[in-house]
């Protein structure tokens, strides 16, 4: 948050003594968001991207398991060059696959940001080693893909609230440190804004 709260909640699990829980929060009955949006009918789908939605072994599944379906593939991780793409593309075949007057709740976890992203620099190489330009590099080449996302839930005809944001910083030398798994502001600190997203209005 931007400043100082007690902020209201978007989404929470109904339990007592919530000081957070406005007349506008969604409530639910469940343990998860995930599991609250299924019950209300919701199809709720995952595209994962990093280690943690592979389904390959426990901590790998935990995420995943969460969802109604998850979908991953190599072509989705973090050492492919075109992650982004595939990931988008699969999440536009949900979206086609989902009957307009369906609820659908889709995470996309875009894996293009994370290590390795030297080879979306112009003729970069492994020797190139990760930095502040590879990183911007590689969110110009995820941001160029994901307004096909968007576009995608525009044509659904129906609206649709979206939330973008990072799950972590990466250090690149900040105060002598490098990586993510730190208590760093520039780990810490991310990005995130949240919007509507309203069908086009009829001719």
């Amino acid at each position: 948050p931007e400043t100082p709260g007690p902020h209201p909640r978007l989404f929470a699990a109904r339990f007592p003594g919530s000081e957070t829980t406005a007349p506008g929060t969604f409530v639910y009955d469940a343990p998860d968001l995930v599991s609250g949006l299924a019950a209300r009918g919701y199809r709720t789908v995952c595209v994962g991207g990093v280690g943690f939605f592979t389904g390959r072994g426990p901590l790998g599944s935990v995420l995943p398991g969460l969802f109604g379906e998850s979908r991953w593939e190599p072509a989705f991780g973090v050492a492919s060059p075109d992650s982004t793409r595939a990931q988008v593309d699969h999440a536009l075949e949900v979206l086609d696959d989902t009957p307009a007057d369906r609820r659908l709740f889709l995470f996309l976890n875009v894996s293009a940001l994370h290590q390795p992203n030297w080879f979306h620099l112009p003729g970069g190489g492994p020797g190139d080693g990760d930095g502040p330009e590879s990183h911007a590099a590689a969110l110009a080449y995820a941001d160029g893909h994901l307004g096909r996302l968007l576009d995608g839930f525009v044509r659904r005809r129906r609206p649709c609230f979206a939330i973008v944001c990072s799950d972590h910083g990466t250090a690149y030398g900040e105060d002598g440190y490098a990586g993510h798994r730190i208590g760093h502001p520039v780990v810490w600190t991310v990005p995130y804004t949240h919007f509507f997203l309203d069908p086009p209005e009829e001719p």
